[in-house]
């Protein structure tokens, strides 16, 4: 089990130092591009990000369903049925419990993010990257708790008789898979806060509340002019004294 957290570990890392600079060169507040663009699915898909979270997502599932069916045991000494961690159903519902939320919480965030990009208001996509850093920190949080919980009690597990052990260690090592995972999309939301904060320090204008920008006329015909066109002669009718009239006459009858 120790070789393949190691081996896990070192595959995650490599791909994170090679996509780290891809990552870092996304334009726009809060690290996205400015909205109105095209949904591009392949480069979804292969951003970092993305990729973490669908392991968490399929690590969730292996957890909470490994404990579901086949998490519980009934012995040959006692009627009802226990949890296969040293008979402690705590241990059992706490680990269904945070891999089923992780599960519902990994779906909202992947559609999240797709629909990113699209968002023009700089304050929903700092209140969307405030959420995912807050809910990915406390879960990094409660999978370590599970992990050291459900080691424990696997560790003073004596009767293994009729115990999926395989099951056992399986739900044991994908929690400890999880803690990396979560870790890593913790970081992740901190840095595109981070940029988000930078991009408003630096001048960031929120297209939504720009109302500096001029809209282009749409009429179909050229604006009224205001003064005379050029070479404009008066009119031959017009007396050329104008400035100095001549006194009023009276008629004579």
């Amino acid at each position: 089990m120790r070789r393949a957290h190691s081996h896990f570990l070192a595959e995650v890392g490599t791909y994170i130092n090679r996509h780290k600079n891809t990552y870092k060169m996304e334009s726009g507040a809060y690290g996205a591009s400015l909205a109105g663009g095209a949904f591009d699915f392949m480069s979804f898909i292969k951003q970092p990000q993305t990729i973490v979270r669908i392991l968490s997502w399929i690590f969730s599932i292996v957890v909470f369903a490994t404990i579901t069916g086949e998490g519980y045991v009934n012995p040959s000494h006692l009627p009802d049925t226990k949890c296969m961690f040293n008979g402690n159903d705590s241990a059992c519902g706490f680990g269904v419990g945070i891999g089923i939320l992780a599960f519902l919480a990994c779906v909202v965030f992947i559609i999240l993010d797709a629909y990113f990009p699209q968002i023009s208001n700089a304050k929903e996509r700092k209140n969307i990257v405030t959420g995912d850093l807050v809910f990915s920190g406390v879960w990094t949080l409660f999978w370590f708790i599970c992990f050291c919980v459900l080691a424990n009690q696997w560790s003073h597990t004596t009767e293994v008789a009729g115990i999926p052990v395989d099951a056992a260690r399986a739900v044991v090592a994908f929690s400890f898979f999880s803690i990396v995972t979560w870790a890593l999309l913790t970081t992740f939301a901190y840095t595109r806060y981070r940029q988000g904060v930078n991009d408003i320090d630096q001048g960031y204008t929120d297209p939504a509340n720009d109302y500096s920008t001029p809209y282009p006329s749409t009429s179909a015909y050229p604006p009224y002019p205001t003064s005379g066109p050029e070479g404009y002669q008066q009119s031959p009718f017009t007396p050329q004294n104008q400035e100095h009239p001549a006194p009023y006459q009276p008629p004579s009858y």
